[in-house]
């Protein structure tokens, strides 16, 4: 239920501030008052497009912010879906649009996307205008009102699963065919590269170690050379550098017990002829190992290259990509192999799931055809009572030649205002005010099987008047025994049923023109309804008729 609406710096509203009620509330005004411009700003709310022009002359920004009551309507999960705080008693919606028409959207003051602002506004308001009339020939309006009054939410919801689960079965075992199809022409190629590869008989450090060898063959000469010229100053006869040493340590030693500072210094020398000694004979071992082989530098090239094919055919720069392709292939050839008994597996899956979806499509079915007369009947009645005695309604339901998504039926409202007319398709026979008085029933009969959002006729009593007015804001009266509603009218009789009524005005001044609404006390409706039966000067026998209308003694 709308509690508040506050609006600033929209169109020519500088600040709206007012509080809504339960029941049925009534909105006039003088055409060009501002009662689209409240309609429009309660769109932008519920997340329309935003536009800079709609911003008051002269600001920056505008600002709509509505507060609503949901006790009722059991939204937790769209709050928990959403990640939005909630105390599942009151919900406020803001808008802000700035003059450079980009906007900003906020649910309980947590920044939400036009998405979500439009689908909790789908659960909050429901605006009824002559466009919406346009649902009356779309196909899943009318399921949805069927299914709604025939209480089939539960049914309906495990027929949308187990239609979605067929979909996704059907899906898989579509794609696995079409890839049989694709694999048995690419078997034989497979099999050709699983050859290579198990030919070739890759190792995971193999490609660094070869590289590296086959470094070292390039320059067998080059490196033997350079061992040589480290490994000969060590042990030549002509420097004798090794032996120099160990004299040498040895001199230290035994001058240390008259010298002190000798024995480390000899300490310090003898670890250095260790270490060249050491050296010398990893040198001498080095150079003795390295000999140019031009077999083996063969071997190593072709191994390389045969790494180096496979890498740049398969487009990977290391072994380890190819074993990761290597297993792929043969996972994949195992799954072609195999496909023949995944797809019967496959088939047999999608089939559990066909048959489950034609079992809950026929009880959907069942419950819609024995709902579709009993809402019929209760049209006719309601809609008897609206100035058409003579009229027709039925719902035909037919089979689909395939399940969709709202179910295996197709739906089409036949109907016949007139005594001697047969029915026709609603689309094709209607007036748009029967239109209109064929939706209000319906939102009548739903009211009493749902919790519905709040309702805002706008303007539904076009090309109504009098008595038939009067009926139509009974029908309202007993639609706001279920949920709020709010009627904006130019009838008096409907504006005299409704329990508060909404006055919107604007005032002109010397540079700006600003629109209001105002919660009309007994006194100011009496003057708003006479107002409107008479249109020009109030009479004594306007006030009369007025208060008439009002049930005031």
């Amino acid at each position: 239920m709308l509690t508040h609406l506050y609006i600033t710096n929209y169109a020519l509203i500088e600040e709206l501030d007012i509080d809504f009620h339960d029941g049925f509330s009534v909105i006039t005004g003088e055409t060009g008052a501002g009662k689209s411009i409240i309609l429009g700003a309660l769109g932008l709310l519920l997340g329309k497009r935003a536009d800079a022009q709609a911003i008051k002359n002269g600001e920056k920004k505008c600002c709509i912010e509505a507060s609503f009551d949901i006790r009722v309507l059991n939204l937790n999960s769209f709050f928990v879906d959403n990640d939005i705080d909630n105390d599942d008693t009151e919900c406020i919606l803001r808008r802000e649009v700035i003059n450079t028409g980009k906007s900003r959207a906020f649910i309980n003051d947590t920044p939400v996307s036009l998405t979500q602002l439009k689908e909790l506004g789908t659960y909050l308001i429901d605006i009824h205008s002559q466009h919406q009339n346009l649902l009356m020939h779309q196909e899943d309006f009318l399921l949805d009102i069927v299914d709604t009054i025939a209480g089939n939410q539960s049914l309906r919801e495990d027929y949308i699963h187990t239609f979605e689960a067929w979909k996704k079965a059907q899906a898989v075992l579509q794609e696995l065919q079409g890839r049989a199809e694709k694999d048995q022409a690419n078997q034989d190629y497979l099999k050709f590269q699983l050859q290579q590869f198990e030919e070739a008989n890759l190792s995971e450090r193999e490609q660094e170690d070869l590289e590296q060898e086959a470094s070292t063959l390039n320059h067998a000469e080059d490196i033997k050379q350079a061992l040589f010229t480290a490994y000969t100053p060590l042990t030549s006869e002509e420097s004798h550098l090794l032996e120099e040493l160990k004299i040498g340590t040895q001199k230290l030693e035994s001058i240390s017990a008259v010298y002190p500072p000798a024995k480390e210094l000899a300490e310090r020398l003898n670890s250095a002829y260790i270490e060249l000694e050491d050296l010398s004979a990893e040198l001498e071992k080095a150079q003795m190992g390295i000999e140019f082989d031009p077999i083996r530098q063969n071997f190593v090239e072709e191994r390389l290259n045969t790494i180096y094919s496979l890498e740049q055919k398969h487009k990977v720069s290391t072994i380890a990509e190819l074993l990761q392709i290597y297993e792929d292939l043969q996972k994949r050839l195992s799954e072609i192999e195999n496909i023949d008994e995944t797809i019967k597996e496959k088939a047999k899956e999608a089939e559990r799931q066909f048959e489950a979806l034609v079992k809950i499509g026929e009880a959907l079915t069942n419950s819609r055809t024995a709902a579709a007369k009993t809402i019929a009947a209760s049209l006719i009645k309601q809609l008897q009572t609206l100035g058409m005695p003579h009229v027709k309604l039925d719902f035909s339901l037919t089979s689909k030649s395939s399940f969709e998504k709202n179910g295996g039926d197709t739906i089409s409202l036949l109907f016949s205002a007139n005594k001697n007319r047969p029915m026709q398709d609603v689309a094709a026979i209607a007036s748009g005010g029967e239109i209109a008085r064929l939706m209000l029933s319906l939102k009548a009969l739903t009211a009493k099987n749902k919790a519905l959002p709040t309702i805002i006729f706008d303007e539904i009593d076009t090309g109504v008047s009098g008595t038939m007015a009067e009926k139509m804001a009974q029908t309202m009266q007993q639609i706001a025994e279920h949920c709020q509603v709010l009627c904006i009218t130019h009838l008096p009789q409907i504006a005299a049923l409704g329990a508060y009524h909404y006055r919107v005005y604007k005032i002109e001044g010397a540079d700006k023109t600003t629109s209001h609404i105002s919660l009309l006390s007994q006194e100011e409706r009496i003057k708003e309804v006479a107002n409107m039966l008479t249109g020009c000067e109030m009479t004594e026998a306007a006030i009369n008729n007025a208060k008439s209308l009002l049930r005031i003694n």
